[in-house]
């Protein structure tokens, strides 16, 4: 059993082969990949060493010090937090090996082609078809939308309609897609942040070979649900350190500029400092949890909780900051790679905060999986589970 020693050990001697001041960078992260310590939690030859997850922290820390680079994480959420913990349940031996080294050193980018235009809380609604051909080849058509990081996309996860004629969570198959076939239509979404990091995807006559699907055919909303779970734990529980987040620059804030402050929004800061610190232990507990293997629903508890906090942070920043909250930096249309959320001004954090109870499934979705699949509460009535998607009402 690899203990933290010895991952230590491992980590000395990659940065004595690899030395960071002189290293390329993506030389170190592929040596960094093959030596094991990217995902040391994942079998030997795919990043990993089979070690407990809990000491990827060790290793993360020991090349912290030593100005390692690290692979962007915010630059490619969507591949390391969702597509890999996927291809890694679901995969063959030949897909793992050839998606997961570029995915983690950040060399493809991924982005999921899930929601769609008449399903998104409802998303076992979809409508986007994958027929088989008689080379045993898919041909996709649809369309998909909110898809982030589409634009500089190299890969995507995707689900279509494979068999209409059976109720809607069963008829789903789920694909790897090349977002550079001929077929795929990109286009930006601006939003009131004014910018565009969302898309629209058009998928026209798109053929996905079969060795590009994973999980058996019709098990696609089985295999969705890996992704979705890791979705929200990469959303909602990523690592902080105190007053990290949305809650850091409010409470900057307050200490250097002491002529905005007053009673009321002390304690509003306060009742807010403490939930973020609360959510933030919570967090830290729940990848703990995550040790003995892939998360459950109650990662959608987090990403209720963090959705929540941000636009109230976020709001009261733009009241401590009075008539300077008003202000927006730059309306500038830009198509960006990544989501900063403390780099821009306090009136973007606060337009920007308004997805965070959409993005990465809605509220009131995530609110009805805590009832039902936490607490244990009665299941809404569901009419349509057991007919045919085709015969559903759109």
């Amino acid at each position: 059993m690899t203990d933290a020693a010895d991952l230590r050990r491992r980590t000395a001697e990659l940065l004595a082969a690899y030395p960071p001041a002189t290293t390329d960078r993506l030389d170190f992260l592929r040596a960094r990949f093959d030596a094991g310590l990217a995902w040391v939690h994942y079998p030997e030859g795919l990043g990993g060493l089979g070690a407990p997850r809990s000491l990827q922290a060790v290793v993360d820390a020991d090349l912290e010090a030593e100005g390692a680079p690290d692979n962007d994480p915010r630059r490619i959420g969507i591949g390391l937090g969702m597509a890999a913990p996927t291809i890694l349940a679901y995969g063959t031996e030949e897909q793992k090996r050839q998606y997961l080294r570029p995915l983690w050193t950040g060399e493809e980018v991924w982005c999921q082609l899930f929601s769609e235009p008449g399903a998104g809380s409802d998303l076992a609604a979809l409508g986007t078809r994958a027929v088989r051909q008689g080379d045993g080849d898919w041909v996709v058509n649809g369309q998909k939308v909110w898809t982030s990081s589409a634009h500089i996309a190299r890969w995507a996860i995707l689900i279509a309609r494979t068999d209409p004629d059976v109720p809607k969570h069963r008829g789903i198959t789920y694909f790897i897609c090349d977002m550079t076939d001929p077929g795929i239509e990109v286009r930006p979404l601006r939003q009131v942040t004014g910018e565009a990091e969302f898309n629209e995807v058009f998928i026209t006559d798109v053929r996905i070979p079969d060795a590009r699907r994973l999980g058996e055919i019709g098990d696609g909303w089985k295999v969705a649900q890996t992704t979705l779970n890791n979705e929200r734990v990469a959303i909602g529980g990523m690592r902080l350190p105190r007053e990290g987040g949305m809650i850091g620059p409010v409470a900057r804030t307050w200490r250097e500029r002491p002529e905005l402050r007053t009673h009321d929004l002390h304690q509003r800061l306060l009742k807010l400092w403490v939930e973020a610190e609360a959510a933030r232990l919570t967090a830290e507990r729940l990848r703990q949890q995550l040790v003995a293997g892939q998360p459950g629903p109650e990662g959608a508890g987090m990403k209720l909780a963090f959705a929540r906090l941000n636009q109230e942070i976020s709001g009261l920043e733009v009241e401590l900051r009075g008539e300077e909250g008003l202000l927006y930096d730059d309306w500038t249309m830009r198509r960006p790679e990544l989501v900063d959320f403390v780099g821009r001004d306090a009136g973007y954090r606060y337009l920007r905060s308004k997805g965070n109870s959409i993005e990465g499934g809605t509220t009131e979705v995530l609110l009805n999986i805590v009832a039902e699949r936490v607490l244990g509460l009665p299941g809404e009535p569901r009419t349509d589970k057991d007919v045919a998607w085709k015969d559903l009402a759109r």
